[in-house]
């Protein structure tokens, strides 16, 4: 065993050793796929409870042409528990949470909505069959509305309540302490609701370790690992990059999937691997499609249609602040209400970017130059904030820092996507300069209209380097629909609540 290696041994057995302790103690072993199972089976049945109930006070159980009596209607409710049940197995709504550790609310919510409407469907056809005629439509249509709403509604509590289970964690080593290793490590210490317990890296020639993974250490090498398993009582193992043959890895991982180890792949070339990735196989041998980077100009157009009614609707309904914030800007400092600055969107068209003013006028932006340059030399260097941004608060009025914290800063950018620059949702709108450090597949982002809002946005704003930004923006531009466009804005204001310190 190297040197390397038992110094690291040495520090666990330290000051990371405790670490460990504490995050063994609240995992609890290849527990998460069964509470989630029970935890959604009850948020269904309580779900489409509560819809037949309210239905019922609201309509009753007579009147034409609903003529079924109230003993029939209860009847064809308890019949339809389990057809619901399983069409929820069907749709894949109680599988892959053992899988996944980023779940999609989005993804969920609208195969909700397909089922509901579904089975909705199927009663109705089946209650005009039976009796010959058709049932009450406002009645039917009222209790779709109510299972729909009421049984996301309940996931989504079912999906609060068990992440705040100790079953839900999955104790995690990553196999590979490179580049790619560190960097899956920080992502998930960064992101803790995803319910992973990292407890450090498995790898014989570790890299330089990155001053951003915390008390993470090195625990084995891969011929350890079946031993490390038992012994953290671990649910995953993410296999990243690492100097060590493949071969001597498969038979290891074949042996702890059948013991019911979750085992990720980090694919080679994942940079240009995105969630509309398929798998195919040519007798047997899978291989990864890359569909070609290319939106349907009727999409671009529905994208553009909610683009300009919800700008302008907002718009109206931002109007006073709009007034309010002027007046401020006005009254604290001296300079233009707004802050112009060329920006590149589609294409790497060139426009100017709106935004309230939040600092002093003619400020230098060779600090902010020096800075990308810097961010992208060294993508693990935080600033004194613990950010990956710029601290430029001595410089921040302090109008301009309530406007910062909140976001508002940007609402100015509603004017833009009006006039067809930017779009709601899309990649952050970048400086010329910062694309002398573009690598190749970063131009990938200028696919998609700039947002203003977006995936960067959404899944890290400031707590990552320039150089992820890019990467999340190429993986948004390389993963579009207008499903994907909806889900980030319903959770934008959710980010905005939360106290990110990005001012």
């Amino acid at each position: 065993m190297s040197t390397e290696i038992l110094k690291r041994r040495a520090e666990a057995e330290g000051r990371g050793l405790q670490s460990l302790e504490r995050r063994r103690r609240v995992a609890s072993h290849g527990r998460r796929g069964w509470l989630m199972r029970r935890l959604l089976l009850a948020a269904d049945v309580v779900g489409l409870s509560i819809a037949f109930l309210v239905t019922e006070v609201v309509f009753g159980s007579s009147g034409s042409p609903d003529t079924f009596k109230l003993a029939d209607e209860i009847a064809l409710f308890f019949l339809a528990i389990p057809i619901f049940v399983l069409g929820s197995q069907l749709f894949g709504l109680y599988d892959r949470d053992e899988e996944r550790a980023d779940h999609s609310t989005g993804d969920e919510l609208s195969r909700v909505f397909l089922l509901a409407t579904a089975c909705v469907f199927l009663l109705t056809r089946g209650v005009a069959l039976l009796r010959g005629n058709e049932p009450d439509l406002a009645k039917m249509t009222v209790f779709w509305l109510l299972l729909c709403l009421v049984v996301a509604s309940a996931r989504i509590t079912a999906r609060t309540v068990g992440r705040r289970s100790s079953s839900y964690v999955q104790n995690t080593v990553i196999v590979g302490a490179g580049a790619v290793g560190q960097l899956v490590g920080r992502k998930l210490l960064q992101h803790r609701e995803y319910g992973i317990n990292l407890l450090g890296f498995v790898d014989e020639h570790p890299t330089e370790r990155r001053p951003d993974l915390g008390d993470l250490t090195i625990l084995g090498t891969p011929s350890e690992l079946r031993e490390i398993t038992a012994r953290e009582q671990i649910d995953r193992i993410i296999v990243a990059f690492s100097n060590d043959r493949h071969e001597s890895l498969l038979p290891l991982i074949r042996t702890l999937r059948d013991a019911g180890i979750q085992v990720d792949v980090v694919p080679r070339l994942f940079e240009v691997v995105g969630p509309k990735t398929t798998m195919h196989t040519v007798e047997g041998v899978p291989l990864v499609g890359l569909p070609p980077l290319k939106i349907p100009r009727t999409s671009m157009a529905a994208k553009r249609g909610l683009d300009v009614i919800t700008a302008l609707l907002a718009l109206i309904v931002a109007a006073p602040f709009f007034l309010i914030a002027a007046t401020a800007i006005k009254l604290e400092s001296s300079g233009p209400i707004f802050f112009r600055q060329r920006r590149l969107g589609k294409d790497m068209r060139e426009f100017t970017m709106l935004k309230f003013r939040t600092m002093g006028a003619d400020v230098d932006e060779s600090a902010h130059r020096a800075y990308i340059t810097a961010t992208m030399q060294a993508p693990t260097a935080q600033e004194e904030n613990r950010l990956f941004k710029l601290d430029r608060s001595a410089e921040i009025t302090r109008v301009g820092g309530w406007l910062r914290k909140s976001s508002l800063d940007e609402l100015p950018q509603l004017i833009n996507i009006l006039k067809g620059e930017m779009s709601l949702v899309g990649p952050r709108p970048c400086l010329a300069y910062e694309v002398a450090h573009f690598a190749p597949h970063h131009f990938d982002r200028f696919l998609v209209p700039a947002g203003l809002t977006g995936l960067w946005q959404v899944s890290a704003r400031a707590h990552s380097p320039f150089s992820e930004a890019l990467d999340l923006d190429v993986l948004y531009a390389q993963s579009w629909s207008f499903g994907l466009d909806l889900s980030l804005l319903a959770r934008t204001p959710l980010q905005l609540l939360r106290p990110h310190g990005t001012a």
